[in-house]
């Protein structure tokens, strides 16, 4: 059987997509583990799956799996691409977009200029629903890792963050401590974390590594997170460039309860068809 896919970027943060509603096909972790192979695959950071609703008020559901084959609540550039993809296979003809995800509803607007903004919802705070053990919430946090307390904030954008200020981005040991951080144990579910250097009121530069990725040359969900945490912490005010090693992603949020919105690019690079 050959199944066909879409490869698509959003700021050099990778996917291979899938269109699951005209297409059948059984996906399963050591599938998925073989085609994100960047040697011996067709490489990727996360698979995104296009699937029928499973409600009459939304347009499509969207699944995203991580290069080792683990599923994910929520992935902002994986969203704008999914909106370009179902756009340009016409899937669907409209301009805004309603998508049903593991971490919630989500709103999708392709614009004329070809940018694509996400409504990602509203950022959660309570630790039971990021989920991290703490015995309240607060701004922030310190967190022992490698023999060190740094001071984080930790949030919810449909799928955890740990966001950590630092004064040398280029030279912060994101390898080394971001799986540290990724698996720490006050993070039940594992957690994306996220390194921010401030720029400005309204820019800063980040350097996410993600969940079951690794280092990324872009997040969506993680720049949310990073201009949110800025914002709370009284760093940065919004709108916020949050400038990516991959690029530039412009979000906007007013403040508790109210959404975050994330507008950037996403890009096809090609057309496949492999056989499962």
């Amino acid at each position: 059987m050959l199944l066909r896919f879409t490869k698509m970027h959003g700021l050099g943060n990778d996917f291979m997509v899938i269109d699951l509603v005209t297409q059948h096909a059984q996906l399963s972790p050591k599938l998925i583990r073989q085609w994100s192979d960047r040697h011996t695959g067709i490489g990727f950071d996360q698979l995104l799956v296009v699937e029928p609703p499973g409600h009459p008020d939304v347009d499509f559901r969207y699944r995203i799996f991580n290069a080792d084959g683990s599923e994910v609540e929520q992935c902002g550039n994986g969203a704008r691409c999914f909106a370009r993809f179902v756009q340009d296979k016409r899937l669907t003809a409209k301009s805004e977009i309603r998508v049903e995800t593991a971490g919630g509803l989500i709103t999708l607007n392709v614009r004329r200029d070809g940018q694509v903004t996400v409504d990602m919802g509203a950022p959660r705070f309570t630790p039971a629903q990021i989920p991290f053990a703490a015995d309240h919430e607060a701004v922030s946090y310190p967190l022992e890792v490698n023999g060190q307390t740094l001071e984080v904030a930790a949030l919810s954008m449909g799928n955890p963050h740990c966001v950590t200020l630092v004064d040398d981005l280029d030279h912060y040991p994101v390898a080394d401590i971001g799986p540290l951080i990724e698996h720490h144990p006050r993070f039940a579910n594992r957690v994306n974390a996220g390194f921010m250097q401030l720029v400005d009121q309204h820019q800063a530069r980040l350097r996410v590594h993600e969940r079951g990725a690794g280092e990324t040359q872009a997040c969506g969900t993680g720049a949310c997170a990073a201009a949110v945490a800025g914002i709370r912490l009284g760093h940065l005010k919004s709108p916020v460039t949050m400038r990516l090693p991959g690029g530039n992603l412009k979000i906007e949020w007013a403040g508790p309860g109210q959404p975050v919105m994330m507008t950037g690019p996403a890009a096809r690079v090609y057309e496949g068809q492999i056989r499962i």
